[in-house]
């Protein structure tokens, strides 16, 4: 007995307390911690309370209370619906602390060695607000019993007081009556209608929200993860020459003479530059380094942003890579220059008007994959056509473009393209899941492969053999939330063909469009524009960063990029890190955010609009002598 409680009691109330913590935790500490970094298991918080609760019970003491748990609690939170491996942390909570301290220290760093190797997985779930299908049937199942023991609760009340009974009908009939009474008053008056109440109650929007948030799904946006942590956020809309409506992001500083622009891979959106949260994320650590971060968007989602909002779906997806480098990005950099200027301008009013043609900033891009690619193209047709690129800097993570080191899948994809392309480019010209109910489903699926770990790892080994090996997280790749059941970034059937292509002809060239006469019309010549042939145009360093477990793009097609562009006079480095293909964005890895910033840093401002700054003030304050 200590202050008037019993052990035992302030036992059981800790143990109560920690269990349904833990239980809030893990099945929707998401949603409390937002954009957060996990620093530990969401369980063991509750599980280390117990343990310094009880580090003074002797060892008689800790089996009796194991005894109690095994026999009684259990099968009590089993039949609620409690998982039993919170009783499993629970008891090791409770029996640690009798461990000696030679025992604690190797328990401390199986314990650190254990956080480490899930904390890819635990940091992603940040950013993931939604209830898997077994955690749905469970908290179902809770509801539902919770329900009946309510009505018998109630039913037992009633008969237990026939008065309050009896009082209870009385209200139900009287309100009955006065309910039929009113409906009779509002049909004769015609101005009250179910649509003008529905325009002005805000109820039925309430509704609709509660329907979607018990469905559990994450449909954030790349917006709410940024406003979430705090930082500023502009939406810019890009409208490309062929009517494509593209979201051009930013997470502005308006006075800022450095820029940077990220460009997602395929199947990727923005929300992968940002999924880390503030300490993993490339697009947060440049802005804390002082940038203007611009976050692109390619075309290519299942809603069908077009100016043409009637546009068919064969008509929306045709598009190959061309579209990508020579339409999206020039128009997002135009747009991005456009911005810049009038804002430098504004805040700056001392420019002269000789300098009305300089760049007044300094624009790198960074790009993953298709990305890559899609930037590489876009630098030269510019440099092709004498066009400013305005670029000052390249940094590509794992670019596309040479694929013939491939495994056999790709290999047979490849075959199965080209066989069926006449067939599929009219049955099916995107590849994405087609209906919210599917895109749903897939989603609460993913999330129950994280929360079970040998299923998960069963489906991670399958996908990563199919990709040759590539160990990326793919299943949490599927919890992001830009894959929910509104939208989601969608594969041109064209673009798969340009990529079969690629590696049919070892080459990377622009798209064939199937004839000499063709691309006669496009490119001026019978042949595609062999784009490697033209590495000598690229005007800026080029920094290519390849993953050795990479097997999507292996390293040695990305140092292809590098022995061709080194021979052809580019200003090019090389790095490899010990990542796979999704870890160059999706997983947090300090040493290539590292190399990464490193790289930006090496971009200075503008020295000459410094120059012509102190120039202008030089003047100005001669000016005002002599005036004086």
């Amino acid at each position: 007995m200590e202050n008037g409680v019993s052990s035992f009691n302030h036992f059981i109330h800790e143990l109560a307390v920690d269990s349904d913590t833990s239980s809030l935790e893990y099945s929707s500490g998401e949603e409390d911690m937002d954009g957060c970094e996990y620093l530990s298991s969401p369980s063991s918080q509750g599980s280390r309370a117990s343990r310094d609760s009880f580090a003074d019970y002797g060892r008689r003491q800790v089996d009796w209370i194991q005894y109690i748990l095994l026999w009684i609690w259990v099968p009590i939170k089993f039949l609620l619906g409690i998982p039993f491996y919170l009783f499993q942390l629970v008891c090791s909570g409770v029996s640690r602390p009798i461990s000696i301290s030679g025992n604690q220290n190797s328990s401390q760093e199986h314990s650190n060695n254990r956080v480490q190797s899930l904390k890819d997985q635990i940091i992603h779930r940040a950013t993931d607000r939604r209830r898997g299908i077994i955690e749905d049937l469970n908290l179902g199942i809770e509801i539902c019993i919770e329900a009946v023991f309510d009505m018998v609760h109630k039913a037992v009340h009633l008969l237990l007081s026939p008065s309050e009974a009896f009082a209870a009908l009385h209200r139900l009939f009287s309100s009955h009556e006065r309910s039929v009474i009113d409906d009779n008053d509002g049909a004769e008056d015609a101005s009250i209608s179910t649509a003008t109440l529905g325009e002005n109650d805000p109820t039925p929007t309430e509704r609709n929200t509660n329907y979607r948030q018990s469905l559990n799904t994450d449909a954030r946006t790349c917006q709410d993860v940024i406003t979430e942590l705090g930082y500023p956020y502009e939406a810019i809309h890009v409208i490309t020459n062929d009517g494509y409506v593209l979201l051009l992001e930013r997470i502005p500083r308006r006075d800022a003479r450095k820029a940077v622009y990220l460009q997602h891979g395929v199947m990727d959106s923005s929300m992968g530059w940002v999924s880390n949260g503030v300490v993993g994320s490339p697009a947060f650590a440049a802005y804390d380094q002082g940038y203007d971060v611009f976050l692109g968007n390619l075309r290519g989602l299942v809603s069908r942003e077009h100016i043409n909002k009637n546009i068919s779906s064969r008509e929306y997806w045709r598009y190959s890579i061309n579209e990508h480098g020579t339409e999206d990005i020039p128009a997002m950099i135009e747009k991005i220059h456009q911005v810049k200027t009038a804002e430098l301008r504004l805040s700056k009013p001392d420019i002269e008007e000789d300098n009305n043609d300089d760049q007044l900033y300094k624009l790198c891009a960074i790009s993953h994959s298709l990305g890559g690619a899609s930037v590489l193209m876009y630098v030269i047709t510019r440099r092709i056509e004498r066009k400013r690129h305005r670029l000052s800097r390249l940094i590509l993570l794992s670019p596309a473009g040479f694929h013939q080191d491939s495994n056999l899948v790709f290999s047979v994809v490849e075959h199965v393209v080209f066989l069926l392309a006449p067939i599929l480019s009219r049955i099916c010209p995107a590849f994405y899941i087609p209906t919210r109910f599917f895109r749903m489903l897939v989603n609460k699926l993913a999330r129950d492969l994280q929360n079970l770990p040998a299923v998960g790892g069963l489906v991670q080994t399958l996908v990563s053999y199919v990709v040759g090996g590539d160990s990326s997280n793919w299943v949490g790749a599927l919890g992001l939330p830009h894959y929910n059941m509104n939208d989601m970034p969608g594969v041109s059937f064209y673009v798969a063909l340009h990529l079969a292509q690629i590696k049919r002809t070892r080459r990377f060239r622009m798209f064939d469009y199937g004839s000499a006469s063709a691309n006669m019309e496009v490119y001026g010549s019978p042949e595609p524009l062999d784009l490697a042939e033209n590495y000598r145009l690229i005007d800026v360093p080029v920094d290519l960063v390849a993953g050795q477990k990479d097997k999507v793009i292996r390293p040695s097609m990305v140092k292809r990029h590098y022995k061709l562009m080194k021979e052809a006079g580019v200003d090019v480095s090389f790095n490899e890190f010990e990542y796979a293909h999704l870890d160059f964005t999706f997983s947090h890895r300090e040493e290539l955010l590292s190399y990464v910033m490193s790289r930006l840093l090496l971009v200075e401002p503008n020295s000459k609009y410094q120059l012509n700054q102190r120039g202008v003030r030089l003047r100005k304050k001669v000016q005002a002598s002599v005036n004086g």
